[in-house]
Formats: C-alpha cells, sequence, structure tokens
C-alpha cells in the first residue's frame, strides 16, 4: 500500500517476545526488563491474522525480532504458517544467534529464506563485555550450521563502539571476503540503554575509512530489481565475494524510502522505530474485529505513517525512549 507520503509499505517486522539470552549493553539493563505476562503478547493465531491483512494490502516481506525470537516456543511452525501466507515472499529472522546450532535445520526447512545474525564482535572477550554473556562459541556454532544447509541470505549486523569494538571493524568485514555474505554497520541510535552506560558510537565515515585503508576503495553494489530492500546502502570491495552494507540513520536520513512498520510483541502496529504512534491491534482482536475491519483500520494506521523519525528531537512527546528490546529490534 501507498502511505501519505508516497511510499510503498510492503516489509513487516514483528516482534515475538521481549526476552532475550544476551544483556546487550546497547540494548538492555544488565538487570532486563519487566517481563510482559506471557497473556500480553501476541498469539501465533494472532500473529496470523495481522500478518494477512497484511499482505492483503500489499507486504511481501515479515522481519521476526524480539528480543531473541528464537527463545519463543513453537517459532519454526510460526515460520512456516507465514511462509504459507498468500502474498508473502520472504520470511527472514534477526537473532543474536545463540539458539541457531540447533534451530537453523528446522527453521530453513519451514522456509525461512534468510538470516540476520548480531555480530559485534569476533573476540570472546569482547562478546562477553557487550553481552554480558559468555557464549561466543555458541554462536559460532550456530553460524556454521546456518552456513551448512546452504542458505544464500545471510548477514551480519555490527553497531560500531567507540573503543570497544571500533578496531575490529576490518576484522569483521573480513567475513565477507570468501563467503558471500553482507557484513553491516548500524549505526548507534539514540535510543534505549546505549547512552546510560557511556557508549558512543563510531561515524560511519570512519567506519569507510578503516574497511578502506585496509581494503582498497569501496564502489557501490547493484540493487536486485524487485527485491523488498531495508535499508542499507551497500559496496563491493575487490576480490571478496560478499558485500558491505551500511545503515545511518542519523547521518543519512532514509526516512523519505522507508517501507517498513513493526508489530511489537504485546501487538502494538508501530509505524517508526522513533515515534509512538500506531494502533493498538490486540485490543482489536480481543474484541472481536473481523478480517475486513482488522485490514481497513491496519490501512488506516499505516497511511498516517509519520513522515521522519525523531532522534534529533529529544524533548519531543511523540518520540519514543524505550529501550529496543521492549519497541523491537
Amino acid at each position: 500500500m501507498i502511505d501519505q507520503y508516497q511510499r510503498k509499505i510492503e516489509y513487516v517486522r514483528i516482534s515475538l517476545t521481549d526476552r532475550c539470552n544476551l544483556r546487550c549493553r546497547y540494548c538492555m539493563p544488565e538487570a532486563g526488563i519487566e517481563k510482559l505476562h506471557h497473556e500480553d503478547i501476541l498469539t501465533f493465531a494472532e500473529i496470523l491474522r495481522v500478518v494477512q491483512a497484511l499482505a492483503a494490502l500489499g507486504v511481501r516481506k515479515v522481519r521476526l525480532t524480539g528480543g531473541e525470537p528464537l527463545v519463543r516456543r513453537g517459532i519454526v511452525d510460526l515460520v512456516r504458517a507465514i511462509r504459507s501466507v498468500p502474498g508473502i515472499e520472504q520470511v527472514v529472522l534477526t537473532t543474536n544467534g545463540v539458539l541457531l546450532d540447533e534451530l537453523a535445520g528446522p527453521l530453513v526447512a519451514a522456509g525461512l529464506s534468510g538470516v540476520n545474525i548480531s555480530l559485534d564482535t569476533l573476540r570472546p572477550d569482547v562478546f562477553a563485555e557487550i553481552t554480558r554473556r559468555p557464549l561466543f562459541e555458541r554462536v559460532e556454532k550456530g553460524i556454521e550450521s546456518l552456513q551448512a544447509l546452504g542458505l544464500t541470505d545471510i548477514k551480519f549486523n555490527c553497531v560500531p563502539i567507540a573503543g570497544v569494538n571500533e578496531e575490529e571493524i576490518p576484522a569483521l568485514v573480513g567475513l565477507a571476503r570468501d563467503r558471500a555474505v553482507k557484513v553491516r554497520f548500524i549505526e548507534l541510535m539514540p535510543i534505549g540503554c546505549a547512552y546510560e552506560v557511556g557508549y558512543k558510537g563510531v561515524a560511519m565515515d570512519r567506519v569507510r575509512a578503516l574497511i578502506e585503508r585496509a581494503y582498497g576503495p569501496l564502489k557501490a553494489a547493484g540493487i536486485k530489481a524487485g527485491a523488498v530492500n531495508g535499508p542499507a546502502v551497500y559496496y563491493r570491495l575487490s576480490g571478496f565475494k560478499g558485500e558491505v552494507g551500511f545503515i545511518d540513520a542519523m547521518e543519512h536520513k532514509f526516512c523519505a524510502s522507508c517501507n517498513r512498520v513493526r508489530l511489537t510483541a504485546e501487538g502494538f502496529l508501530k509505524l517508526c522505530l522513533n515515534a509512538k504512534t500506531g494502533i493498538d491491534i490486540r485490543k482489536l482482536l480481543r474484541d472481536g474485529i473481523s478480517d475486513d475491519n482488522l485490514r481497513l483500520a491496519v490501512y488506516h494506521a499505516i497511511y498516517h505513517k509519520p513522515e521522519e523519525h525523531f532522534f534529533l528531537a529529544k524533548d519531543n512527546d511523540a518520540r519514543d525512549s524505550r529501550a529496543m528490546v521492549q519497541v523491537g529490534g
């Protein structure tokens, strides 16, 4: 569908849970958060109804997020069910990778078409420092299991943090030298816990300079025609099988081309990562709304999607300042 700013909305990110088996410093407080009660999160049947409504409006891509989506029981069945919805072409997942070793095979067999793995470092000690959990080896095993399945859409997401993993940027890019994967660098956003723990992001110009100093010039990669793309801009390096991507919502605002909405774990259709605006889908579902009226309500909500985010307007009442794990990654 087309919103009021003539953007084509065809991508939804669905948070399955606010729970996570890591405590990444830029995402969640060390003690965790006050968790949602089980009855407060959408059931899989409710999620499917929302996906069906969105698909009827033109959404083609579904990304499952969290929290950590792999801690939600029954996720393999959910992937299979979503993949069978008419109009849905891609079901993808963003994960920290801790549970991938045991779930990669069943997920791919169920129709999962792509995986984004959050990977901020290749050093076990730095991993433990960032995530507050010594589980790097489990993530490594999960990555190996995923690659052994022959999945072609694998991306690694790194948040560059000054004084923490900045010097590892070239090593992380090296993952794409001999493998057809995408290594993406995501700008640290002023949302949630990052600034409370003293983290400072690395400017994307600095990230690019470190990469080019190590590997030579970055050359723009083409965009796959007809694909439902996210906000990353991709580049190639000479001799590399994979690509390098950049997502910098602050330095290079991409709101004008935003093509997605979010569904939080408790069922709020969120129209922008950084805004409170949206619609309480859970209430509508549990009050007995019909499929036709659900589709109409979703249409009207998305049509009024905000023009841009509020990251720089710290005192704006419309700004959502919750932790990322609560908003949906």
